[in-house]
């Protein structure tokens, strides 16, 4: 979906590998993540990236309307979505060029 919206992607396999990324130096536009993942969740892997990064946009994706853990600071979207309701989010979170 990303792909299709114009987007470069770095996928990573889990949460951790993920964080690996991050702190390797790899400093993403913006990073979306599921929030149920094994080991690690989604609204972990924020907290971390934030450490790391902190101006770094960040959107939670979940397939349930309420999930524990998920700050009001961070953006989400609720599974299922359309294209365009990702791209919204997405464009809301990123810099606006002038």
């Amino acid at each position: 979906m990303l792909n299709d919206l114009g987007f470069e992607v770095v996928e990573a396999g889990s949460a951790e590998d993920a964080l690996r990324l991050l702190q390797t130096g790899r400093k993403p536009d913006l990073l979306v993540t599921d929030h149920l993942m094994p080991g690690m969740s989604g609204a972990e892997l924020a907290q971390n990236a934030r450490a790391l990064h902190p101006a770094l946009p960040i959107l939670v994706v979940s397939g349930y309307a309420e999930e524990e853990g998920i700050t009001p600071d961070l953006p989400r979207l609720t599974k299922p979505f359309r294209n365009a309701d990702l791209a919204a989010s997405l464009l809301a979170l990123l810099p606006q060029e002038t």
